[in-house]
């Protein structure tokens, strides 16, 4: 057994959260101990998009783009609403009031962010509701973190420098001029890059890469393959963790930043009824931290919701599902039920959906479709098809159908062909008119963010008439669950009487997010993560 070893802060977790939790108390001047339980560092973070929703953030103010606080606070207040303790006021007004707090620190440290201008807030027609609210950061070279790379869950994510502005025209690259000229300028970046020696990479990889950059420059310890097995509580405060065997006291508390149960079937199966194999989140996402907080008296909150989106399932135990976003809200497709009838607006946000169909399937078991005309192959570039032989594996599975016409399609899918065809019929007259008259597509801003300009009269409408047809099956997947520990306005764990855990801090996915049921913007997973263990590490460097 290892001698203990004694640091101010201990963190669990190296993602989003965790990162900034150790960097401000760092900052601050203590000594900071970071443990992941798995053999590679970046968790979710790494793979995702990278995107952070910070409304009123500097680079807003900077840009004169106008927002204010209370402009952000009454948006959180009519999207998320009182979803208990973790969605309080003084939660929302934390959340709010230590964003710029947080960016400041982290470019003092060296991370370059940029604004994400164009991309709307997911109900921007709502009172407060903004465009331009996400930030993240630029591409990055994985060069200057050295051999670390090598243990990075950044592999697993989009390996290019692209930044998430560059997608709503991406899909539209070989179809319209903007997303030529963004192709074009994306191409240049990767030649840039080989010609300065660098290997740059973007998202959610270039997030967790510059949080380790800053990390490192501080010389914050971090330890792969240690996951937290116990809590050490003395006299009702949490003073400490056990891990592989040694005991790591911590001076001033403990910080819970990992990700959520993602990946722990039985779990999910309790809370959700899901299994999980259709989750995004990282692997080693399977919920310690959770029990082991509850264990010892921490109230736990929203573990029946996850960061839903309609998502292509699995094709073999393997393999991964692949989450939609673009591809649904551009031209010549729709999403049907079990029976070929539509039941929710295609291009509304992935959090919105993913609820719809779990609500649905109570009254119309059975599977998804999305199904497409050749235009959209033809036209707009598909994430879930770049791989022929994954589209191959997706048929064979039974996942994906091909036929040359509706009736042969429905009957592959079980449907009623004049069902699916009055579905399709009634659409493509809404395409004609370019007015949904069942959900609304392309009412919103954010319906028209992923669509097609050069459509008429509507971006996000398109006729579903030219054949061959495909069907891709969806479920409610997710990006990771957002349920677990409840905690204050400080980050503290809070029991079931409101009391506080002392010692014990959480943030991330392993705690019950400040989001509720929603999902208000672009990046509000990683954006309350952030800003969440920000909090965590600045009150435990208080003294508090």
């Amino acid at each position: 057994m290892s001698a203990d070893s004694t640091y101010d802060v201990v963190v669990a977790g190296s993602g989003g959260a965790a990162f900034s939790a150790a960097i401000a108390a760092k900052d601050a001047g203590l000594t900071v101990l970071m443990l992941e339980s798995t053999d590679r560092w970046g968790g979710s973070t790494s793979m995702s998009g990278g995107g952070l929703w910070l409304p009123n953030n500097p680079l807003m103010q900077r840009d004169g783009a106008g927002d204010s606080r209370e402009e952000a606070l009454d948006y959180l207040e009519r999207t998320v609403g009182d979803e208990g303790a973790a969605t309080s006021r003084a939660r929302k007004e934390a959340f709010v009031d230590n964003i710029a707090p947080l960016v400041e620190l982290l470019e003092r440290h060296g991370v370059r962010f940029a604004r994400g201008a164009d991309y709307p807030d997911y109900y921007p027609e709502l009172p407060g509701g903004k465009i331009g609210r996400p930030v993240e950061v630029v591409p990055f070279d994985r060069k200057r973190i050295g051999d670390w790379w090598d243990s990075s869950r950044g592999q697993d994510g989009v390996p290019a420098p692209a930044m998430t502005d560059d997608f709503w025209l991406l899909q539209r690259a070989w179809s319209s001029p903007g997303g030529m000229m963004r192709g074009a300028q994306v191409m240049g970046r990767v030649a840039a890059m080989l010609a300065r020696g660098q290997r740059l990479v973007g998202m959610g990889a270039a997030l967790a890469c510059a949080l380790l950059d800053v990390a490192q420059n501080l010389n914050i310890e971090l330890r792969l393959s240690s996951p937290v097995d116990e809590l050490v509580v003395s006299d009702g405060r949490v003073t400490g963790v056990v891990t592989k065997g040694q005991t790591i006291h911590a001076t001033r508390g403990v910080v819970l930043a990992s990700g959520g149960f993602d990946h722990n079937e039985q779990m999910r199966e309790r809370y959700q009824e899901v299994d999980g194999s259709a989750s995004q989140g990282s692997r080693g996402n399977l919920g310690g931290p959770i029990t082991l907080a509850e264990s010892i008296g921490a109230a736990l909150a929203l573990m029946d919701d996850a960061w839903w989106g309609g998502s292509i399932p699995p094709y073999s135990p393997d393999s991964t599902p692949a989450f939609l976003v673009s591809e649904r809200s551009v031209p010549h497709c729709i999403i049907v039920d079990a029976a070929g009838d539509r039941f929710a607006n295609e291009s509304e946000s992935y959090v919105d959906l993913g609820h719809h169909m779990r609500e649905h399937a109570a009254s119309v078991p059975g599977r998804y479709w999305m199904i497409s005309d050749l235009r959209h192959a033809l036209k707009y570039m598909r994430s879930y098809a770049l791989d022929p032989r994954v589209t191959k594996a997706r048929t064979e599975a039974g996942i994906r159908h091909v036929a040359p016409n509706l009736d042969a399609l429905a009957a592959k899918l079980g449907m009623e062909p004049t069902r699916l065809r009055a579905t399709i019929d009634r659409f493509n007259g809404f395409a004609r008119t370019g007015i949904d008259q069942d959900f609304g597509r392309g009412n919103s801003a954010y319906d028209r963010y992923y669509s097609d300009p050069l459509c008429r009269p509507n971006p996000t409408l398109g006729t579903i008439e030219k054949g061959p047809f495909t069907a891709i099956e969806l479920v409610p997947g997710d990006l990771g669950t957002k349920g677990g520990v409840v905690t204050d306005e400080h980050a503290r764990a809070l029991r079931e009487d409101g009391s506080v855990i002392d010692g014990l801090y959480a943030a991330g996915n392993c705690s019950a997010s400040v989001m509720g049921r929603t999902y208000p913007g672009p990046g509000s997973t990683l954006g309350p993560a952030c800003v969440f263990g920000f909090i965590a590490g600045r009150h435990l460097a208080e003294g508090n």
